[in-house]
């Protein structure tokens, strides 16, 4: 595998330990660009431009940001600190809707905050550096247990198909549905990956076709919409997706096409898996019906990825960035804990109270 999946760089502090550096995602796979970030207005915008995605990657880039944002207090008392941290935290989450994480690592930090209330304010930014930089060595722990679980579910020369990116650019090391397709590979095995390119932003053309033809796997590039014929040709034997989060019932959003990828999944018999942290999962919300979906702007449609729009100026556009996939259609949902089951709503109460799915 090659260096850049070995490391912890898609979000990272500056040098001086002012700012918060990314790979700019958007950019990739022809410009390989690192940012600088330190407003309010630029944080915000990384999260809600996609210049940072993936679900654990957006939880470790807020934990930072809200560190990197609460060092510019003037405040001298924990009261006015804290007001400050909260309205910092409120704009942040307003960036992501649907994305867990987000918000749990926030409140993560907002938890650690109130915990060193009684501490000075340079000893309270001491201890959010420290939780944020635990947070992103957790999720290196977290993908590599993700990926040992995840290579049960396969053999020696599997197809894979997956939609959108759940790789190490959506995390801090080999991902969350891409993870047991990089370490198996690192083990000498081989699989033939097909990456549905993903649309409306294309991030499984541009993100997970990079990584895994950068990391020596055997990758094909299809459409949306060829999902269904390599499943009849026989070429696929599971299907791996990631998730932005899963409810109580098992019901999981990802990105918009996610849930034809498992209909279709179903139809032809094949194991669809889910593969997540388990801070994806939302226990708090019942099923996906409660999941707010994201809508985003037309002209990612019509005319972003062309040199000239491919619609006329006046139709409408309906461009909801997540669809939700019902638990009926999901074979397993894999976590760094474990595997989980159906039935989903008995098995990930379970799961929460330590028992043994």
């Amino acid at each position: 595998m090659t260096e850049m999946f070995k490391c912890i760089e898609n979000v990272h502090l500056s040098d001086d330990g002012k700012s918060l550096v990314i790979i700019d995602q958007t950019l990739l796979p022809g410009k390989r660009e690192f940012l600088t970030l330190s407003t309010r207005e630029d944080l915000w915008d990384a999260i809600y431009k996609l210049r940072v995605r993936g679900a654990p990657a957006i939880g470790i880039f807020a934990a930072y940001a809200i560190y990197i944002l609460s060092l510019k207090t003037d405040a001298e008392s924990f009261d006015t600190f804290y007001s400050e941290f909260k309205k910092n935290k409120e704009y942040l989450d307003s960036s992501r809707p649907t994305a867990v994480n987000l918000r749990k690592m926030l409140n993560r930090m907002d938890d650690k905050v109130v915990s060193l209330k009684d501490l000075s304010i340079p000893e309270i930014l001491d201890g959010m550096k420290t939780e944020a930089e635990k947070i992103q060595q957790e999720d290196v722990e977290i993908c590599t247990a993700i990926a040992e679980y995840g290579l049960e579910l396969v053999k020696d020369g599997y197809g894979i198909l997956t939609h959108c990116n759940a790789g190490p650019l959506a995390t801090s090391k080999y991902g969350t549905a891409l993870a047991p397709i990089l370490l198996g590979t690192e083990r000498g095995m081989k699989f033939s990956v097909y990456a549905d390119e993903t649309r409306p932003l294309l991030q499984g053309a541009r993100l997970t076709s990079y990584e895994l033809t950068s990391a020596g796997v055997d990758c094909t590039l299809i459409c949306d919409n060829m999902a269904s014929i390599v499943m009849k040709e026989g070429r696929i034997n599971a299907c791996f997706v990631g998730c932005d989060r899963v409810a109580a019932n098992g019901d999981a959003a990802n990105k918009i096409g996610t849930s034809g990828v498992a209909i279709l999944a179903k139809y032809y018999g094949i194991p669809f898996y889910v593969f997540c942290p388990s801070t994806t999962i939302d226990m708090n919300c019942e099923t996906g019906d409660d999941i707010k979906i994201e809508l985003r702007n037309p002209d990612e449609i019509k005319s972003l990825h062309y040199e000239k729009p491919m619609a006329p100026d006046d139709v409408k556009c309906y461009n909801p960035a997540f669809d939700v996939t019902e638990n009926s259609l999901v074979t397993a949902i894999v976590t760094e804990k474990g595997i989980i089951k159906p039935p989903y709503k008995e098995n990930l109460r379970k799961f929460f109270e330590n028992e043994r799915v």
